[in-house]
């Protein structure tokens, strides 16, 4: 594919975004590009994702690339030609972008055939919602054992086409959670006479302030946000009976989440005890900790270093959340960041767009990963 055809693909897909789980145009225009290339062995996964095969019969390594295709629920203020043609629906986190890079690597997959081994590249949905990863790799139709797996994101703030990297945790483990206070209604005139959540919640807000371990270049980094609470109803004649506290919860690794979330609950439990209050908890958006292998970071080192591409060690983990941490618990490999660009809006802005320049770097990318890879 030229430059031209990869600019006009990422275009059209950032002008019909699909929300987590509606991919389903997206997948079908997907499908068609990849028929159109002369591509056959396609499979539909996880509902709306799509896996990508290329055999060689030479034997070898088994390796997976990623690239994400959802969109987010957010308002677009670009005013270009190619804007979302939906009001509250946009590609704000540059997954049109990552979806044609897989395109563009799957063009020239076709055309070259591997020396050896196998290569699967997955189209996943629902990436921003946390559920994507889970819905291909629980896909019953799905068997693609992976001795490596690897995906990119795109990072501004960043020089154009820098690759960023590190050992270990690459993005942190995160979690949303609700907890339900239920106690009992009465007239505000004799609160005594009900049980008001009031005070619990207030206990639990300041409990998720001492748990917070805000030291970014600590291993036990916690960052618990803040998110929604929820009391009572606007009838000033009614004390309250129930009420909501929802978080926002990240650590840099599984294990210091695993940690924290325990001692949450055993404290949110006492306080709730101590309060005559039955409380509950609902998780939800549950993203794992991105682990990044050794051995994958240097074979990233060493083809950033063969397309004579600046390359920089990050010195702690980025803070969002990201579905590809599922891949790294069950297979080794990693992901890297590719610059967006200094001035390029930051992620999840109503006004970033993903900068088309750095498509061609990302294809070169992985054609360089999956040529050390698969020895």
């Amino acid at each position: 594919m030229t430059t031209e055809e990869l600019t006009k693909i990422r275009k059209h897909l950032h002008k019909h975004p699909e929300l987590s789980g509606d991919e389903y145009n997206t997948q079908a225009f997907v499908k068609t590009q990849l028929k159109e290339l002369g591509i056959k062995e396609v499979l539909e996964v996880g509902k709306t994702g799509l896996a990508v095969f290329f055999r060689s019969k030479n034997p070898g390594k088994k390796v997976m690339l990623r690239a994400d295709m959802d969109a987010l629920p957010i308002k677009e203020t670009n005013t270009f030609e190619y804007k979302s043609i939906y009001p509250e629906v946009s590609h704000k986190c540059g997954h049109d972008g990552h979806t044609t890079i897989m395109l563009g690597l799957a063009a020239q997959l076709h055309k070259q055939e591997n020396s050896c081994g196998e290569v699967c590249l997955i189209f996943q949905p629902a990436e921003e919602k946390g559920r994507g990863a889970q819905q291909i790799l629980s896909d019953e139709n799905f068997d693609f054992d992976a001795d490596m797996v690897f995906a990119l994101h795109n990072v501004p703030a960043y020089p154009k086409h820098t690759i960023v990297c590190r050992k270990g945790s690459f993005t942190p483990a995160v979690k949303s959670v609700i907890f339900k206070l239920n106690g009992k209604t009465s007239h505000a005139a004799e609160p005594e006479k009900g049980i008001n959540p009031g005070l619990a919640i207030a206990e639990i807000l300041h409990l998720s302030k001492t748990l917070t371990v805000d030291n970014l270049d600590r291993d036990d980094f916690a960052l618990i946000t803040m998110v929604h609470v929820n009391m009572g109803e606007k009838a000033y004649g009614i004390s309250a009976g129930y009420g909501e506290v929802h978080f926002t919860i990240r650590t840099w690794t599984n294990n210091v989440m695993d940690n924290l979330t325990d001692r949450l609950l055993d404290s949110a439990n006492s306080i709730a005890d101590k309060h005559l209050l039955e409380i509950s908890e609902e998780w939800l958006e549950v993203f794992e900790a991105n682990e990044n292998d050794e051995a994958a970071v240097e074979i990233v080192k060493a083809s950033a270093q063969e397309l004579g591409l600046e390359y920089e060690d990050r010195k702690t983990p980025f803070k969002w959340g990201e579905d590809f941490g599922l891949y790294t618990q069950k297979y080794r490999g990693l992901m890297f960041g590719l610059g967006a660009g200094l001035d390029c809006p930051a992620l999840h802005n109503p006004d970033y767009d993903y900068p088309d320049e750095i498509t061609k770097t990302g294809i070169d990318m992985f054609n360089s990963i999956l040529k050390h890879a698969l020895k």
